[in-house]
């Protein structure tokens, strides 16, 4: 019998036909320790390209069900995206592997099977049926799955009711089969392929165990990636950590990230925004960076992974650019919770800037920090209308630093939530600022150490009914200190009328 969707041999043609296309290019993303010993970690990406003719995609038990039902649903929504995926993937020549397991009697007689077993047997250096947690290469797992992981209630009754994979995938005549890691190895091995992108469910039990994925690729030699938009954690949100489903896959991704492969997601392959389960209802932050005197290309970026990104799980989307006349991506606001401005006197064309005034006219919230008061040469009024400020230039004060301290009457604001009275010096020369808007509400003041002369340097406003937070800080040396840091994730929650967490992030 022969998949009633098979793909047509044009489509293995197409695939042939593009095999000498431009390499892969991935953003690769690991968590890397800061000092060895240290436990303290840091999310970094880098940029690699992989050759497609060497390239392989092994799909990790993508059933038609699950005994959990949540698991089922959660397989039924990511599965459309995922096929787009594999689309793209074959017209670049990568080889897709469906590894349903204990479902390969399903596709008795397929050619797709034949192609992995007739592949020349070469024995794989060690090989199991399952890798177990290995506490001599990794840690313990983040999350507790020892319930099996159903986040449904009542929980659902455990069984094997797959049958095949999900039908929603397509399997073409040039894919193959198979749920053996050995024989998925002799085929790997045949066709010169060194490098894995694994995607599929679940991350912490067979994503990592089975003999076709990660922790044995690994061990042979191979190069792997896991797609970590297009996986799922069978964690349940009432047992330890006690986070969200979400978050629970994050931890996990995370894990592997430590101690396994770095991640990619699909975007990748599609050029679309990462698939995203329309129950993670966690903030979409959007980050624009424009300017090149004070770093934050890599300041704030590296505050956008390490903190909302890591820690918090959020989904954060960081636009850069080093030219003040173009910031590609905009359409990103379209669909975001929240706008972090940190940009210098740029000139963005018309389209551009229309899709930056309708995400502000729309009523939403903003967070902007030091050169965003002067952001638009082609949008003086921005200060004054949507962050409230009057910016007139700046004190000549690299040496000596400003003090900035927190205003007596504004000690209540949640903003300020953890932040101690006592003024302390920053490494921003102190902006001009005043007269704020008539909405406008101060909530730090700074003064030049060897003046008397005093300005706001953070205060919150109002736009079209959206919460405005803006600081003039944002220097190098200030994303350095735990002050600033509190301030600016304080004001990043308030602006999406979030709670704001007790305890500051130790980084």
């Amino acid at each position: 019998m022969q998949n009633p969707i098979l793909l047509s041999l044009a489509a293995a043609c197409l695939a042939a036909a593009s095999a000498d296309a431009a390499g892969l290019k991935l953003n690769l993303r690991r968590q890397v320790e800061t000092a060895p010993g240290s436990g303290q970690y840091e999310t970094v990406e880098k940029a690699a390209e992989w050759d497609p003719r060497k390239t392989a995609i092994i799909i990790c038990d993508m059933w038609n069900q699950h005994w959990c039902q949540g698991a089922s649903a959660r397989v039924a929504e990511m599965a459309p995206t995922m096929n787009q995926v594999l689309l793209a993937a074959r017209r670049q020549g990568i080889l897709i592997i469906h590894a349903p397991s204990d479902t390969l009697k399903f596709y008795e007689g397929w050619p797709q099977v034949s192609r992995v077993l007739n592949a020349p047997r070469i024995a794989p250096p060690s090989a199991s049926n399952w890798q177990s947690l290995n506490l001599a290469k990794e840690g313990p797992l983040p999350i507790d799955d020892s319930d099996g992981g159903c986040d449904c209630e009542p929980h659902c009754p455990q069984g094997g009711p797959w049958r095949s994979q999900i039908a929603t995938l397509e399997i073409a005549a040039e894919d193959a089969i198979s749920d053996s890691g050995a024989a998925i190895y002799n085929l790997l091995q045949q066709r010169g392929i060194e490098n894995l992108i694994i995607m599929g469910v679940h991350t912490n039990m067979c994503v990592l165990g089975r003999s076709f994925a990660i922790r044995q690729m690994v061990q042979w030699g191979k190069k792997v990636a896991l797609m970590r938009d297009l996986t799922d954690t069978m964690y349940n949100s009432r047992k330890k950590p006690w986070v969200s489903h979400f978050r629970g896959t994050d931890l996990v991704v995370g894990h592997i990230e430590k101690y396994w492969c770095p991640t990619l997601t699909s975007t990748a392959l599609t050029g679309q925004p990462p698939f995203r389960f329309q129950a993670d209802r966690r903030p979409k932050v959007v980050f624009l960076s424009v300017e090149t005197e004070y770093q934050s290309k890599t300041t704030l970026a590296a505050f956008a992974r390490n903190d909302l990104a890591f820690h918090y799980g959020w989904n954060c989307t960081f636009l850069q650019s080093d030219r003040a006349d173009d910031l590609p991506g905009l359409e990103a606001l379209k669909e975001a919770d929240l706008a972090v401005f940190f940009m210098r006197r740029t000139t963005l064309p018309p389209a551009q800037l229309k899709l930056i005034r309708a995400y502000l006219e729309a009523g939403k919230p903003v967070v902007a920090l030091r050169t965003s008061s002067h952001a638009f040469q082609n949008w003086l009024a921005f200060d004054g209308e949507v962050l409230g400020g009057h910016y007139a230039g700046h004190f000549n004060n690299r040496d000596p630093k400003t003090r900035v301290w927190v205003m007596p009457e504004a000690q209540g604001h949640p903003i300020l939530k953890g932040l101690s009275p006592e003024p302390f010096l920053v490494s921003s020369w102190l902006y001009k600022t005043r007269p704020l808007g008539a909405q406008a509400v101060p909530l730090m003041l700074g003064r030049v150490d060897n003046q008397t002369a005093t300005e706001p340097v953070a205060w919150v406003n109002q736009h079209q009914g959206a919460r405005v937070f803006y600081t003039s800080l944002g220097h190098p040396d200030d994303f350095a200190m735990p002050e600033f840091r509190r301030l600016l994730r304080n004001g990043i929650f308030w602006a999406l009328s979030l709670e704001i967490p007790a305890n500051a992030v130790t980084f």
